[in-house]
Formats: structure tokens, C-alpha cells, sequence
């Protein structure tokens, strides 16, 4: 892959048909394969972000469309079915040769760390963990970052209400951006800009990688 046009792939699964879309670094040392949520697709801002900013840095950004998503669906499926159609597109991901690191936003994040072991994964990234369901701390899903069995960074807004940063298990690799909230969004009349925000998500997962 040594073009920098993007690229659309598409991969049958158990659950139907995947999608996705490479956007290629030149001589690529990693690639980065990030999966969306279950309120949107790989249009969501930080995952755009970051496969306009990873190329340059030697990294190959692969964006997982599910199939529920490709299918048009509103609703995502259960957690098994999103790691099944995950686990059927990772030889697709590793067919370039460079190292995979698995990672998405959101529900993304944690089928990245569920799978991560199993499938060989180099490292997690998580962006935009759902810690707990909004209002519901008791319902903690630090298990499954604990469980990923990688090198692992997470990337939270400090206003998001699925976990705020100071709610993570004490040692938890995380990366916060100020004012931002589960989508990475900050007010308009917040001390940091949209722009900023999203330059807070691309440097800390470049700086991450460079490790």
C-alpha cells in the first residue's frame, strides 16, 4: 500500500457484509484497524481525525464499518455478534503485513478489547471508553480493558458521561481531552476549541504509536 488515496474494501462475515476503507501510509510501520460505536459510523470526528493525521506518521488507518451499519441498520447487534464479524475481518486487516493494532471508539473499543488476545492484536487503542453506562458507575466494564492482554491506551473526554477520566482504575494508560465529552465534542464556549480537542486525540495516539 503506498498510495494515499483511500481505499474501500469490502469483507463478508458471519454477519453479513463488512466494509473497509484503508487510508495508506507510504512504507507503513503499523496499522491501525478502528471500529465505530453504536450510535454512529466511521464518519464520528476522532475516528476522521485520525485517519487524516496517521498516514504521515507511518501509520496505515483502517475503518471498520460493521455490517449492521453497512446493511443500513439502525441498531446494533449483541456483543457477540459485533466480535464475530470483528474476529472474520482480522486476516483482511493483517494481509498488509505490518503489525495490527486494534482499536475503535465507544462499543468499538471494547470489541477491540475483547478480541484483542486472541486474534494477536500489537496493542488496544481506546477511544472513548464506555466505562459505565451513563448515571450508572456501579456498572463498571473495567474488566474488559483490564482483560485486553495488549499494550493499551485509552483517549477520554473529560466531560464524558460514560467515564470520566478520574473514573478509570488507578494505572489505566489514558490519554484526557479537556472538555470534551463522549463524542469528543467541546461547548462553543469552552477554554478549548473543537480543533484543539481533536489535536489533543491525534497527538496522544501519534505519540503512542511512536512508542
Amino acid at each position: 500500500m503506498s498510495s494515499s488515496a483511500p481505499r474501500t474494501q469490502r469483507v463478508p462475515t458471519p454477519a453479513g457484509e463488512a466494509r473497509v476503507t484503508w487510508h495508506p501510509a507510504p512504507n507503513a510501520r503499523r496499522v491501525l484497524a478502528l471500529g465505530h460505536g453504536a450510535g454512529g459510523g466511521v464518519e464520528a470526528r476522532d475516528l476522521a481525525a485520525l485517519a487524516a493525521a496517521l498516514p504521515a506518521h507511518g501509520v496505515t488507518v483502517a475503518l471498520v464499518e460493521q455490517p449492521w451499519r453497512v446493511a443500513g441498520r439502525k441498531v446494533a447487534p449483541a456483543p457477540k455478534t459485533l466480535d464475530a464479524a470483528w474476529r472474520a475481518l482480522w486476516p483482511v486487516l493483517a494481509e498488509p503485513g505490518p503489525p495490527v493494532i486494534a482499536g475503535g471508539r465507544s462499543a468499538g473499543a471494547r470489541v477491540a478489547c475483547r478480541t484483542a488476545a486472541e486474534l494477536g492484536a500489537r496493542a488496544v487503542l481506546a477511544l472513548a471508553f464506555p466505562l459505565h453506562p451513563p448515571g450508572r458507575p456501579e456498572s463498571s466494564r473495567a474488566g474488559e480493558l483490564a482483560g485486553a492482554g495488549a499494550p493499551l491506551l485509552v483517549v477520554q473526554g473529560a466531560r464524558d458521561p460514560f467515564g470520566r477520566p478520574e473514573e478509570f482504575p488507578p494505572g489505566t494508560p489514558l490519554a484526557a481531552v479537556p472538555d470534551a465529552d463522549h463524542g469528543f465534542a467541546v461547548p462553543k464556549r469552552a477554554a478549548t476549541s473543537q480543533e484543539a480537542a481533536l489535536a489533543a486525540v491525534t497527538d496522544a495516539v501519534a505519540a503512542w504509536l511512536r512508542e
